[in-house]
């Protein structure tokens, strides 16, 4: 069974008497384990398509399914299980909670899945912050870090917790090439060793050259798909 699977998804936005069709009658599926990449132009649907896979949004029709469930019968609390069990999300506006530290921020999202084994936490949030280059930054606020701080303690706390399926939109855009390779080897090695599913949005090449499944997207549709 695949662990994603959409069927004639629609995404229509209406503003007003304005409608916009952001995906246009998508077909997909993505297997366990998979390490895909999601491109085309801006407005082309990317980041609609990752917050329908992501329990984030409804479809306006057709059906989203993860992991045997459909998205559309159930209800808040049941989506934010599903969120909390499966999930882990990067965002391109990262999404950090103002008030606590670097370490606090990862360590939140281990506490939400599994808040007694806290020691455990504590050696989990320290070591995957070091392994995106801010063991010396755990103490750290937002508001003292740069954009690609941020976007490094964004892609730690997503990966912590090691979920089924990490969802991450345009991860590299704050980066510099040398920490963006670093960030997408860890990425890989979880893929690799943990069957972590992966699916980024993504314009950047370097991204796009470690997926093992490319889609593009264009106009709402998937115009375009390339397996290696």
């Amino acid at each position: 069974m695949a662990l994603i699977k959409l069927s004639s998804v629609k995404k229509i936005y209406q503003d007003g008497e304005i409608a916009v069709k952001a995906l246009r009658g998508v077909n997909l599926e993505v297997a366990e384990g998979e390490f895909a990449t999601v491109y085309g132009p801006s407005g082309s649907g990317k980041t609609t398509l990752l917050n329908l896979v992501g329990a984030l949004d409804k479809p306006t029709s057709g059906r989203v399914q993860i992991n045997g469930s459909s998205i559309g019968e159930l209800n808040k609390n049941e989506l934010a299980i599903l969120r909390r069990n499966n999930i882990g999300f990067i965002f391109q506006s990262y999404n950090l909670i103002p008030v606590l530290t670097a370490y606090e921020n990862v360590e939140f999202a281990l506490k939400i899945a599994d808040g007694k084994k806290v020691s455990k936490n504590k050696e989990k949030a320290i070591r995957i912050l070091e392994d995106v280059g801010l063991g010396d930054m755990l103490s750290r606020r937002p508001n003292e870090l740069s954009g690609g701080q941020k976007q490094r303690v964004a892609i730690a706390r997503a990966l912590v917790k090691e979920p089924r399926l990490v969802l991450a939109d345009e991860p590299t855009a704050n980066l510099d090439s040398e920490t963006s390779k670093e960030v997408l080897e860890l990425m890989l090695r979880m893929n690799q060793e943990l069957k972590t599913t992966f699916i980024f949005s993504t314009h950047d090449p370097m991204v796009m050259d470690y997926a093992s499944r490319l889609l593009e997207i264009r106009d709402g549709s998937i115009s375009r798909e390339e397996r290696r």
